[in-house]
C-alpha cells in the first residue's frame, strides 16, 4: 500500500484511503483531503518533512507524519 510519503516531486495521485482516527483524520480532512480527490506533490523538503501539495487547487503543507496516513494510487 502506497502513502502520500511515499510520492516523487512532481507526481500527481490520487486519495483511495485515509487511515488514522479522531483529530487526526478530522485535521486532514479539514484540508480538503479526502477520498478520489487528486493530490499533486510539489516539493518535498530535504529530510522528507514538510511535504508541500496542491489540493483543489490550494498549496498546503503537510507533516511526514499526516502523510503516512493518506494512501493513494
Amino acid at each position: 500500500m502506497k502513502t502520500l510519503k511515499d510520492v516523487s516531486c512532481g507526481e500527481t495521485v490520487k486519495v483511495t484511503k485515509l487511515t488514522g482516527e479522531g483529530p487526526v483524520k478530522r485535521r486532514i480532512m479539514d484540508m480538503g483531503i479526502t477520498k478520489g480527490v487528486d493530490i499533486f506533490v510539489r516539493k518535498v523538503a530535504p529530510l522528507g518533512d514538510p511535504i508541500e501539495v496542491m489540493v483543489r487547487g490550494y498549496e498546503l503543507s503537510l507533516r511526514k507524519a499526516d502523510a503516512e496516513m493518506i494512501s493513494v494510487e
